[in-house]
């Protein structure tokens, strides 16, 4: 008896290995113990949220006895949090972004979620440079849509443009990036999204309707090495930013994140507007009220990104020593070197035996290669590193 969809039942077959690993972790940690098992597996930050948080916090404590404290307000947000956040994203993307142009969203998942609710129509297509973070096949395939991946080049994984260029059909509707990069850490530069942005300018006047840029940008903060990441907003006119402060402010669980909409687009409003509607009719109806007090007194709390820098460069040792080829990450939280094995999978069974948790490059669209993610104690990073050399010589 079948009692789900078959589209859902497509998607648990390909179910996320970043899950799959996560929950073989929780089961060899409670046979071996957790000092002795390597989990690299999930990205969820485990630095304590920043103390202007917990501010946030005591403050809101004192306004729970007014009346709609906690009440329903406008689909996008409380007006102040997205005058807030249009102020930030302002100095962020070096021009003016009115509130209006502001969505407050239950993470980035749900900005990608709602703007892809917004714009698609069934069969519509969206490019993808792989390796890409597994979830956006399912965001496009929530509305019919169609996600076409291009493989990056690799190790590097600069983005390949001649093979981009050929990707797009009269289907495609947009494009989709992540810089810095989930899995990669890899940043675009100004010169490679300008590229990106003429071929797009010229594809779009083939379709004659705009292909839109969405930039999900949620390990902007994570810059190690103080790389310009460029404005999408100044660089091509129909851009759609997503984000959250999930990892900025360590709030994974809180969900709150936004969607802002180029004010250069003719009539934005109306892509506003639809993107409101849809944040209402998905079922999210607003970001948490809760989360949005929270972000309008701490937008400008940060974590440390020098701890993740120490344990970036502490992960780059161990690799070292392992003998394992990979590419420094310039941001973001994640290493994906290449495996010493054409198979991944075969490689990640190595690592399993010796208690080290990692995710094939195959559950990201890249076979070949093999995520680890460095938001983990830094003595569980240098700790591993016997484990990762006996992995790969007894591979």
């Amino acid at each position: 008896m079948q009692l789900i969809s078959d589209q859902i039942k497509g998607f648990l077959d390909k179910s996320s290995w970043i899950r799959k690993m996560f929950e073989a972790g929780i089961e060899m940690k409670k046979e071996f113990g957790a000092d002795n098992v390597y989990d690299f597996s999930l990205g969820n930050p485990d630095l304590p949220p920043p103390e202007g948080v917990s501010h946030a916090l005591f403050r809101m404590s004192t306004e729970m006895s007014k009346p709609f404290a906690l009440g329903y307000m406008n689909n996008a947000g409380y007006p102040a949090v997205r005058k807030t956040v249009a102020k930030s994203l302002s100095e962020e993307q070096g021009m003016e972004i009115p509130s209006d142009n502001v969505i407050m969203t239950c993470g980035a998942a749900g900005a990608i979620n709602v703007f892809f609710r917004a714009v698609l129509d069934p069969a519509d297509e969206v490019i993808c440079p792989a390796p890409y973070f597994v979830e956006y096949g399912f965001y496009v395939g929530n509305f019919g849509g169609v996600l076409r991946p291009v493989k990056s080049r690799p190790l590097t994984f600069e983005l390949d443009f001649d093979a981009i260029d050929k990707a797009f059909t009269p289907k495609t509707r947009a494009v989709l990036i992540n810089s810095p990069n989930n899995p990669t850490g890899q940043i675009y530069s100004r010169e490679d999204l300008e590229k990106l942005a003429a071929i797009m300018t010229k594809h779009s006047a083939k379709a004659g309707r705009p292909i839109f840029l969405l930039s999900d940008e949620p390990y902007r903060f994570l810059n190690y090495d103080n790389v310009e990441i460029p404005s999408v907003f100044s660089i091509y006119k129909y851009s759609v930013i997503a984000s959250s402060f999930s990892k900025k402010l360590s709030l994974a669980g809180a969900r709150i994140g936004f969607l802002a909409v180029n004010p250069a687009i003719e009539d934005s409003k109306d892509l506003v507007n639809g993107a409101i509607m849809t944040n209402r009719i998905l079922g999210f109806v607003n970001a948490p009220a809760l989360a949005q007090n929270i972000l309008q007194h701490s937008i400008d709390c940060t974590v440390d990104i020098d701890i993740y820098r120490r344990r970036r460069d502490a992960m780059a040792a161990v690799l070292d020593n392992a003998g394992i080829k990979y590419s420094m990450p310039r941001g973001a939280f994640y290493f994906f070197p290449q495996s010493p094995v054409a198979d991944d999978s075969l490689f990640i069974k190595a690592l399993v035996e010796q208690h080290v948790l990692a995710v094939p490059g195959v559950g990201f669209g890249y076979p070949g290669y093999f995520r680890l993610t460095f938001c983990v104690d830094i003595n569980t990073i240098i700790n591993s590193g016997d484990a990762f050399k006996r992995a790969v010589d007894n591979i």
